[in-house]
């Protein structure tokens, strides 16, 4: 680490758990992304048990190494940067995603451009070229629904069933959006203090939802901008979690993502909607049961058997928030 900027304009945050193969690449390529802009990167390592603090400490930039003891999740672990951030703008990079050459110093000239734009979210693209979902609609029941039941995947061009991550718009086009993912976003600080940090009941998943639900509460826009790039890998550091059941369709942990998603219900849309949102989860998978227990096909029973899984890991992230109105203990 070296030559810390006393007064950057960007502060790039990292938070980083057990990423050691991927971190020193990450912050080779925010280093070409920010060419021209003053910066600073903090990186916090959420208590690794690889060795990922020691390859930022050996990286040759503007790093700061913040060293929590424990794994404080993404939205504290992000707080606890900003308490640190020097710039009048922020940007969040996951440890596994790699922002193209000159991605953030683009997304830094469209916020200070645009005022109302209170948070910046670039493409996200696979390592094979493939796009990410990365300009999304809240969630709601309906969207739940067009999810599980497998319509947004079967119609994606349709501007209804296709609404989840809209799948039917050209992602050439830069729009206003109601949520971008975290793992590669621009924002004000100004706008921070404005609406406040993230909610850190939420430890993993619908932190940045929740965030651009009082963004765009407060009257600022949130912004879907595809000329800032980045590969992204995603879910890298959920999938090294160990004995947690790891969704490989949407690369996150089953249980967190329940948990997540009671607790944002119920803040936004009270207990009733929470309610029938988890009860919609566990009459699909009701149903999936009971069509697969009449098929002979080979994968029929495994199915059966993650049903009932994801069933009863539901009834305990409904325990465990006390359907929606608290945060399990940290670290989750």
């Amino acid at each position: 680490m070296s030559n810390i900027n006393p007064a950057p304009i960007l502060s790039v945050i990292v938070v980083a758990y057990n990423n050691e193969p991927e971190i020193a690449e990450c912050l080779a390529s925010i280093q070409l992304a920010c060419e021209g802009v003053d910066y600073e990167i903090i990186v916090v390592d959420n208590a690794s048990r690889d060795n990922s603090a020691d390859e930022v400490s050996q990286f040759d930039g503007p790093v700061v190494l913040l060293r929590s003891e424990v794994n404080l999740g993404f939205a504290a672990g992000n707080n606890l940067a900003f308490k640190h951030a020097k710039g009048q703008f922020w940007a969040l990079v996951n440890p596994d995603a790699r922002p193209e050459a000159g991605s953030l110093a683009h997304a830094l000239r469209c916020l200070q451009d645009q005022p109302k734009m209170g948070m910046l979210g670039g493409r996200l693209l696979a390592e094979n070229g493939q796009d990410q979902p990365s300009a999304r609609c809240f969630p709601s029941i309906l969207n739940d629904f067009l999810v599980i039941s497998g319509l947004s995947s079967r119609y994606p061009q349709s501007r209804f069933f296709g609404r989840v991550d809209r799948t039917w718009a050209d992602p050439n086009y830069a729009s206003v959006v109601d949520w971008v993912p975290g793992a590669f976003v621009v924002l004000s600080a100004k706008v921070l203090a404005q609406v406040g940090v993230f909610d850190e009941r939420f430890f993993l998943y619908f932190e940045e939802v929740d965030l651009c639900q009082r963004i765009k509460a407060a009257g600022f826009e949130v912004w879907y901008q595809p000329e800032c790039r980045a590969v992204h890998i995603g879910g890298v550091s959920s999938g090294r979690v160990e004995g947690k059941h790891f969704n490989s369709h949407g690369s996150q942990l089953s249980l967190w993502r329940m948990r997540s998603a009671m607790l944002y219900y119920h803040k936004h849309h009270g207990g009733l909607v929470a309610w029938g949102a988890c009860q919609l989860e566990r009459l699909w998978h009701a149903m999936r049961i009971f069509r697969n227990q009449a098929r002979s096909i080979p994968c029929a029973n495994s199915k059966c058997e993650e049903s009932r899984a994801l069933r009863q890991l539901l009834s305990q992230a409904w325990r465990e928030t006390a359907g929606g109105r608290v945060s399990p203990p940290l670290p989750w």
